[in-house]
């Protein structure tokens, strides 16, 4: 990250490079999105040379900047754009831990001005554990970002939109019994929407993760990696397994089949321990897929009209979770499909599918969640 006058700011990277073995891209990437705007902010006030001896003022005072458009801390009326809350909220946590890590290792006394109460490793607490005067409470954020009462909802991509963005990729031509289009897209917008994984799970997977029922239930294992070439990493380094249906199954062994072609034509060998998905017409071939890739497809998807304005990759993820909450899979079991830690963090995100019974009604969800139903005999 570099200054007004294209200097290294040395405390950000400093701190940067410290977690970036740690974290996910993605969330490095957020993380100094928010640091970056957090200098910026410092610079307009000419207080970049005090980034060490700030407290609560300053912080407030950056999230109304945020807030007014980058432009201005105080505004008679706000902008029609403002971020969300979820999105300062996100600020926020970025800079508290820049400054909590900046005190640990360099002295830094600016946390202690921006936190309530002294961090500690709390032990497990019983059922009356509020009655004891002694438990002290937690550390928190003296800065807060006001919310409304009721949590937005995220996104979702209804079925009739899911499938037009497949299409949009490729399908197939019952003319020459081939796919037309690129399979490979195909099968990665396939994978998010049937198995509700992230993006960079996907990017990280390898050809052996991909496992075929053979008579059984086909299956993907998703496999934390540190030496994935395009940097994808499995969030909080947790493996699971997920089941798929037998379309996917098909489409795998379609793209498995393009691939093996496309490397025999290229002089290229390819073994189960491969990237699963990789550029196969643009330098550097059969090389892991990126994310920058991948977020240039979905543009140029959206320019086609296809799906709704603004949807992500993550989007699916949303869908699915939604979709089997709705055909009354158990939270739990979502959860652990997700990947999860906690199944509060389901219910946190999807607490109110169980309670819109318009929505039931509305869109056929059941029938388009029954092909991800798993039957194991367990």
């Amino acid at each position: 990250m570099v200054d007004e006058k294209y200097r290294t700011v040395a405390p950000v990277e400093d701190w940067l490079e410290a977690h970036r073995q740690l974290w996910s891209p993605n969330t490095v990437r957020g993380y100094s999105t928010s640091l970056a705007q957090w200098w910026t902010f410092l610079e307009q006030r000419g207080e970049s040379a005090k980034w060490a001896d700030l407290g609560v003022p300053a912080v407030a005072g950056f999230l109304s900047w945020l807030r007014n458009g980058r432009s201005v801390e105080q505004a008679l009326v706000e902008p029609v754009e403002a971020p969300a809350a979820e999105t300062l909220e996100a600020r926020l946590a970025a800079l508290i831990s820049f400054y909590r890590w900046q005190e640990a290792v360099f002295s830094v006394p600016v946390a202690g001005r921006l936190m309530r109460g002294a961090p500690r490793r709390a032990p497990a607490r019983g059922l009356l554990a509020h009655l004891d005067t002694r438990n002290a409470p937690g550390p928190s954020s003296l800065v807060r970002v006001r919310r409304h009462r009721h949590r937005g909802r995220p996104p979702l991509l209804l079925p009739t939109e899911i499938q037009a963005i497949l299409d949009g990729c490729a399908r197939p031509d019952a003319s020459v019994g081939e796919w037309a289009g690129n399979l490979r897209d195909r099968l990665l917008f396939a994978l998010l929407a049937e198995t509700g994984m992230r993006l960079g799970e996907a990017l990280g997977l390898r050809i052996s993760d991909f496992v075929m029922g053979r008579g059984g239930t086909p299956y993907v294992e998703i496999v934390p990696r540190e030496d994935n070439p395009n940097g994808a990493r499995v969030k909080m380094m947790r493996p699971r397994r997920v089941h798929v249906g037998n379309d996917l199954e098909r489409l795998f062994a379609d793209y498995l089949t393009h691939l093996a072609c496309r490397a025999a034509e290229l002089g290229m060998e390819i073994s189960t321990d491969s990237p699963l998905l990789v550029n196969l017409t643009r330098p550097p071939l059969l090389a892991s897929l990126r994310e920058g890739t991948v977020r240039d497809k979905t543009a140029a998807l959206r320019k086609k009209r296809l799906g709704p304005a603004g949807w992500t990759p993550h989007w699916f993820r949303h869908s699915h979770a939604t979709a089997l909450l709705l055909a009354g899979t158990p939270e739990w079991v979502v959860s652990r499909r997700l990947g999860h830690t906690h199944v509060q963090t389901t219910l946190d995100l999807y607490g109110w599918v169980r309670e819109d019974e318009a929505l039931r009604a509305a869109a056929n969800w059941k029938s388009y969640a029954a092909g991800w139903q798993v039957t194991d005999g367990r």
